[in-house]
């Protein structure tokens, strides 16, 4: 049984780790819409469209661009996912690209406008669109400028222009033409930006008077499909900033189910948890279906150890591999066809969130394996000496049966509640959180009305 798990594995890896991801000449044309806010929930969508793009061998990934700007740690981080994709890039500025706009803009091959299109003024700003302090704007200035000139010159674009749009004390010269002066930020229309200086446009390849000329003009042949902002991109961005919670929420739900007989509460909010963690990465382009696959076969694995194999130790090993190989992978930012083993910093964000949650759930364990017992909650969970009602109705107790130290032997696997026999009697006990195999040796450690508490023997 444990080979079929394997070989389900296999199929699993071959679509996780593809041996590769290119750019087809022939594929399809895909349009991405940025008319909002630069914010870390519009840079989720955008990383879920390139993945898409890439995993589908897209001949094309077009942006069209109509925005003010945004946050600068969102813009940033749409400009490395534009310059690490190997599909080839453009933007259609569709009236303007202003600001974190511009920024993205210079991250792209290719740069088309409309005819009344502008681009520029990038310099950063407070939340509020006041003016940085002198000795921060300096630093972010640098910093940013550094950036943009970079990804300028990558994709062939000029980069003194990229450092106008940010810097006003920046001029920008073409022989004996000034483009741009100092103490000014650089914004240009699109004539501005197709005029052609010794051969080449300043910035923009062409006007389009849309899209569709825009794909015409670029010689792009393959099928147009559009990829839309979901309304679960906004979840994303609040499930996968408070992975740790919801990482923590399904680690402690499982303990306290294992702690206590039968399933409960405890089991439920596991599973939501986890599952709201899944589904969280995977609207961020995170992760795809097959990691949440990899997770429940590790489960299928690890309750297969301890519900139908106790004591084989292996499946059991391998499945709590899988589940926290799947539970890191789910976390990691991995773009199709790069290799299955992740940079060190790419794993600095998941390891920090499985230390914080394996911590939280260290503690909460401590805590709760200490206090629980006396807590009204934990009477709910467990069976006590009294059924409530409106009047009291009197139990038997086991304390006239046994007695501490007593031994008798478990007559089902106690993990950690079960049948055990005393004295040829048949009783429910529980362990202190052990996991005892049936048929061993146990002897009584504390009677509490109905609860007897029981220890393994030796």
């Amino acid at each position: 049984m444990y080979f079929r798990f394997l070989a389900c594995l296999l199929g699993i890896g071959v679509s996780l780790f593809p041996l590769s991801v290119t750019a087809a000449p022939n594929g399809p044309v895909i349009v991405v819409p940025i008319k909002t806010e630069i914010s870390q929930a519009q840079f989720y969508f955008l990383r879920r469209a390139l993945k898409e793009a890439e995993r589908d061998g897209a001949s094309a990934f077009i942006i069209e661009m109509d925005t003010y700007g945004g946050e600068v740690k969102a813009a940033t981080s749409n400009m490395d996912a534009l310059l690490r994709t190997r599909v080839p890039t453009f933007t259609y500025i569709n009236s303007k690209a202003i600001s974190a706009g511009a920024l993205i803009t210079l991250a792209t091959n290719k740069i088309y406008m409309s005819p009344t299109a502008v681009i520029g003024a990038a310099a950063p700003v407070m939340g509020g669109g006041d003016d940085l302090p002198k000795t921060m704007t300096d630093k972010v200035v640098s910093s940013l400028s550094a950036m943009a000139r970079a990804a300028a010159g990558k994709n062939g674009h000029r980069p003194d222009l990229a450092d106008a749009f940010i810097s006003k004390e920046k001029e920008v010269k073409i022989g004996e033409v000034v483009i741009d002066k100092a103490d000014t930020l650089l914004t240009l229309s699109a004539a501005e930006a197709i005029k052609v200086y010794d051969g080449k446009p300043l910035l923009a390849v062409d006007v389009a008077d849309s899209i569709e000329e825009m794909i015409q003009k670029a010689g792009l042949t393959g099928s147009v499909r559009r990829i839309e902002p979901s309304g679960f991109e906004q979840a994303a961005l609040y499930i996968t900033t408070l992975a740790p919670f919801f990482f923590f929420g399904g680690l402690i739900g499982a303990y306290l189910e294992f702690k206590t007989p039968g399933f409960g509460l405890p089991g439920f909010v596991s599973a939501f948890c986890f599952a709201v963690f899944f589904t969280g990465h995977y609207l961020a382009g995170l992760a795809g279906w097959e990691v949440g696959a990899v997770f429940a076969i590790g489960l299928l694995l690890v309750l297969g150890e301890l519900l139908l194999h106790p004591g084989t130790i292996i499946p059991g090993v391998v499945g709590i591999l899988l589940m926290t190989g799947s539970l890191l992978w789910a976390m990691v930012d991995r773009y199709p066809g790069e290799s299955w083993i992740p940079p060190f910093a790419a794993l600095v964000g998941p390891l920090t969130n499985f230390g914080l949650a394996l911590v939280l759930t260290i503690i909460a364990g401590i805590v709760l394996a200490k206090f629980l017992p006396r807590t009204s909650l934990y009477s709910r969970l467990v069976l006590g000496s009294s059924v409530g009602g409106s009047d009291p109705v009197a139990v038997p107790s086991s304390a006239g049966v046994l007695t501490v130290g007593q031994s008798g032997k478990a007559l089902t696997m106690l993990r950690p509640s079960g049948k055990a026999e005393f004295a040829g009697q048949l009783l429910d006990v529980v362990t202190q959180g052990d996991f005892i195999d049936p048929g061993s040796s146990i002897r009584v450690v504390a009677v509490d009305g109905l609860r007897v508490v029981v220890e393994r023997e030796g």
